[in-house]
């Protein structure tokens, strides 16, 4: 397998669960699954239409999004808009999000190990910085 395979079957393993969250986050005001996709997309959300509506329709079976049709225009919508269960879940997915980018940006940080040291156990641990022996 390739570097570049390699980095897109983790690129759509980690994209698969951030659309889940930026639809509920989407539809708490109603929308269509096409103006959905648009709005994904120019949030830069990569997502295709047999991968949008299969999930939407698992959203609404799982009791996280309601629907109803509008057919007040020329051409019948199915409007999706969350429930207040699929606000409470998106709520708290968005906020493990948050817990993990920080998680994620600690250990991206050279003072991330147990006790401040840097991960890898290569901080000096001398006054000064120095093992010079005079004080």
């Amino acid at each position: 397998m390739t570097m570049d395979a390699t980095l897109s079957g983790h690129l759509q393993e980690l994209r698969r669960g951030t659309v889940v969250v930026a639809s509920l986050t989407v539809l708490r005001e109603p929308g269509y699954g096409y103006s959905l996709l648009e709005t994904l997309s120019a949030a830069g959300f990569e997502v295709e239409a047999n991968t949008l509506y299969p999930l939407l329709r698992r959203l609404e079976s799982q009791g996280l999004l309601t629907s109803s049709w509008n057919t007040d225009e020329a051409r019948p919508r199915k409007f999706y808009r969350t429930t207040e269960q699929g606000d409470a879940i998106a709520a708290a997915l968005r906020g493990e999000w948050m817990r993990l980018d920080k998680a994620i940006g600690d250990l991206d940080t050279p003072d991330s190990g147990p006790g401040g040291d840097a991960a890898d156990g290569t901080r000096d641990h001398t006054p000064g910085g120095t093992s010079s022996g005079s004080e």
